[in-house]
């Protein structure tokens, strides 16, 4: 997740966003993963926040864990701006929200279900925000999703600045027109690719044999992907037979627990972390060298999210494609330009 501390010069959406956001312009900014879209923004926002005014900036996240990591950014930037915030999410205590809440937080995090109930119970002072900011917003409009945030919408004062960002984004366009009247769209293009892309095939039966041989490769730490939350805990079960450092995180992880087992990873103790789309979602982990898609995702949209766990800020990264049928070949080459490798004495090595 992007920081100040982090960077030496700002990225092409961060100086695309700053002058629209500035302006107090509504704002749709499409940019793929890794270039910043959090500080791009959190810097021109955060500066019209008004100290010790209370509730204005509202900012909503699709799910708990980027919505504790976008609050941990917005902490380190806000506390020297002398301004305060609150993260809102589901699965935590309300009771303490609410209490933390009434010491008057000029900003708040929340994911949308909680945050809704917080409105209806005037908690959440929706005629004092007078910004409000959907990340992802192309998760935020699925119906599990948008059902909460149209109600949050709606109870916004009409003079509220609206601001949208996601790396997928480009078809909501006229749908986030109707709330945000005169909406700015800055489309980022892709930047140069910094991730080698590249498809191992295997039989489906061996791909957990693979993933093994894969795990052994030195310097290993691998995100890895499946479709189905049913399959993570059986690969769990194998690759920890094989004493391999591997652990699931579903989404209906305890927030304590899943924090720990992603700083385990992060450190390095645990060698591959396997998750489905919705557990990974907004998962940032620095200098992650490899993506690994056990199964091949059922969209492009899907393969992109996935992608850009890796590679972040123009960092070198790779994703591994493990191919079990012709089927599954098709899709990842429709997805991206594909390399044909084989594992070989604990590297990658191209067929071509």
């Amino acid at each position: 997740m992007d920081s100040l501390a982090n960077i030496s010069e700002f990225t092409e959406v961060q100086h695309a966003s700053f002058d629209a956001i500035s302006s107090g312009k509504n704002t749709l900014a499409t940019s793929p993963t890794g270039t910043g879209k959090t500080l791009a923004y959190l810097l021109p926002s955060l500066l019209a926040v008004n100290k010790k005014q209370g509730q204005q900036l509202l900012i909503l996240a699709p799910n708990s864990e980027l919505a504790g990591q976008i609050f941990e950014v917005v902490k380190s930037l806000a506390t020297p701006l002398g301004l305060t915030a609150n993260l809102v999410i589901s699965g935590a205590s309300i009771k303490r929200q609410i209490e933390r809440i009434k010491k008057g937080p000029e900003i708040i995090v929340a994911t949308p279900g909680r945050a809704l109930e917080l409105v209806k119970d005037k908690k959440i002072k929706m005629t004092a925000i007078n910004t409000i900011i959907l990340d992802e917003v192309d998760n935020l409009l699925e119906t599990s999703q948008w059902q909460f945030v149209k109600q949050i919408i709606k109870r916004t004062p009409k003079a509220y600045q609206f601001i949208a960002s996601s790396a997928t984004a480009h078809q909501v366009f006229e749908r986030m027109s109707e709330f945000a009247p005169d909406l700015v769209e800055i489309n980022v293009a892709k930047t140069e690719p910094t991730v080698d892309h590249f498809m191992v095939k295997v039989e489906n039966r061996k791909k957990i044999d693979l993933l093994k041989h894969i795990a052994h490769i030195k310097g290993m730490r691998g995100l890895v992907f499946f479709n189905r939350l049913e399959d993570l805990g059986n690969a769990e079960e194998k690759l920890t037979f094989q004493n391999i450092a591997a652990v699931s995180i579903a989404s209906d992880v305890n927030g304590r627990f899943r924090k720990t087992i992603i700083e385990k990873f992060k450190s390095g103790q645990i060698t591959l972390l396997l998750a489905t789309d919705i557990a990974a979602r907004g998962l940032d982990i620095d200098d992650l060298d490899y993506v690994i898609n056990f199964d091949i995702p059922v969209t492009n949209e899907s393969y992109t999210h996935r992608a850009g766990r890796t590679g972040r800020m123009g960092k070198i990264g790779h994703v591994v494609n493990i191919v079990g049928n012709s089927f599954d070949e098709k899709n990842v080459k429709h997805y991206q330009k594909q390399t044909e490798k084989i594992l070989k004495a604990g590297e990658f090595i191209s067929l071509k």
